[in-house]
């Protein structure tokens, strides 16, 4: 058996994960089985951990970073936007419906997707330097195929992406027991147990090299260089 390695240190990190069940507390979630399990191992490496219900939260519909300054009278994203921007470590997660991600999570993605022009102080955008993962649970089938847009959708955002980088639990074909049912065994079942540990820790390892290296190295990804005619290995007499 190969040696494990020196026991890292993750102290200082700071995780945000995004429950997008379609119940509002105090009504229970499945989800938040899976997300205790993640960041249960979060919290015992010193990371911060913060756990958000979107549904719990008067977010709008829409595409802009501000939805009050496109007709919506309230939006909560603003504030929210501010505590996953505080985050190293973002983890998208919810249940699946008819094979699919939950209108929550859709949302939700359509939220970061609006902010994803932001640029960082270095001239990137905004989310880079931070890494991003996601858990999934229902019924049936659609975990690997709802994980997919999940991942894709963060690392068009600009999240870096880890190996494995998600993990999910599904019950039967048919109606049954949910993860945190009695009986459903999903808290046992190793696969979902060993997938979410690695999914934890690979976000713990990917975030901690991103912050010891100040973030994504800045050449060649500069969005305000590239506007101002600055662009690497494509030639521009007026920027030589």
């Amino acid at each position: 058996m190969p040696p494990e390695g020196p026991t890292p240190q993750f102290d200082g990190l700071r995780a945000v994960y995004i429950n997008t069940t379609l119940k509002r507390s105090p009504e229970i979630s499945n989800t938040d089985g899976l997300i205790d399990l993640s960041s249960g191992i979060m919290r015992r490496h010193g990371v911060q951990v913060e756990t958000v219900r979107a549904a719990d939260h008067d977010i709008a519909t829409g595409v802009w970073p501000d939805m009050t300054e496109h007709g919506w009278q309230t939006d909560a994203w603003p504030a929210l936007f501010e505590r996953i921007m505080d985050a190293h470590i973002l983890v998208l997660c919810g249940p699946i419906w008819l094979g699919d991600n939950s209108s929550v999570m859709k949302r939700v993605i359509e939220r970061l997707y609006g902010c994803s022009s932001l640029l960082n102080d270095a001239g990137q955008y905004a989310f880079y330097g931070r890494a991003g993962g996601c858990l999934i649970t229902g019924n049936e089938d659609g975990v690997k195929h709802c994980a997919m847009n999940v991942l894709y959708s963060l690392q068009h955002l600009g999240y870096a992406i880890p190996p494995q980088a998600d993990a999910g639990w599904i019950g039967e074909a048919g109606p049954g027991p949910s993860y945190l049912d009695a009986g459903s065994g999903g808290p046992e079942n190793d696969f979902t147990n060993r997938n979410t540990a690695f999914m934890t820790y690979n976000l713990m390892h990917l975030a901690t090299m991103l912050r010891r290296a100040g973030g994504m190295p800045t050449y060649g990804n500069q969005r305000s260089r590239w506007d101002a005619g600055c662009r690497p290995d494509f030639p521009n007499p007026e920027h030589r």
